[in-house]
């Protein structure tokens, strides 16, 4: 089993929505039982409340689902469960790397790194933006998904 997680700041627009984008492309796929996938954010802001409603609405306009997510915060036991830690962007990787034990940090990437057609590096955060925001982090988190999926077919033999 291939384990993923994805990170944001608070767990309530990008990680949540990268978590449903890739449960969708993995259970299409017929993978569900190969790779596990959660979401957390770096700060506890949020903790156990659910999506932003905006991120929600994009995501269902996309057949996407977000209704039983809620936020979490990331601990350093995450190093240890996960294969694959995947931050939207630098600062929340900063901020895995201070709580990474030194032995995990190789885990630690940034999401985007995966994506075959956009060359940002960064999901920008869509939290203080419009309606707008949010489908552009929904093509991102699409694009990456894809690459995801098939660097993982490859490396894992999935």
């Amino acid at each position: 089993m291939v384990k993923v997680l994805f990170v944001c700041l608070g767990n309530i627009c990008r990680s949540p929505t990268a978590e449903a984008v890739f449960r969708s492309l993995v259970s299409y796929q017929r993978m569900d039982a190969s790779i596990e996938i959660d979401s957390a954010g770096t700060h506890a802001y949020h903790l156990g409340e659910p999506p932003d409603a905006r991120a929600s609405s994009a995501a269902a306009r996309r057949g996407l689902d977000l209704t039983g997510l809620r936020a979490r915060q990331a601990t350093a036991e995450d190093f240890r469960t996960f294969d694959y830690i995947l931050c939207m962007d630098r600062e929340n990787q900063y901020h895995l790397q201070q709580l990474a034990p030194p032995e995990f940090t190789h885990k630690l990437r940034l999401f985007m790194e995966f994506a075959t057609a956009a060359d940002d590096l960064e999901v920008p955060d869509p939290y203080f933006g419009g309606p707008k925001g949010f489908e552009r982090v929904l093509d991102m988190l699409e694009d990456a998904a894809q690459g995801l999926l098939q660097h993982i077919r490859t490396d894992h033999s999935v």
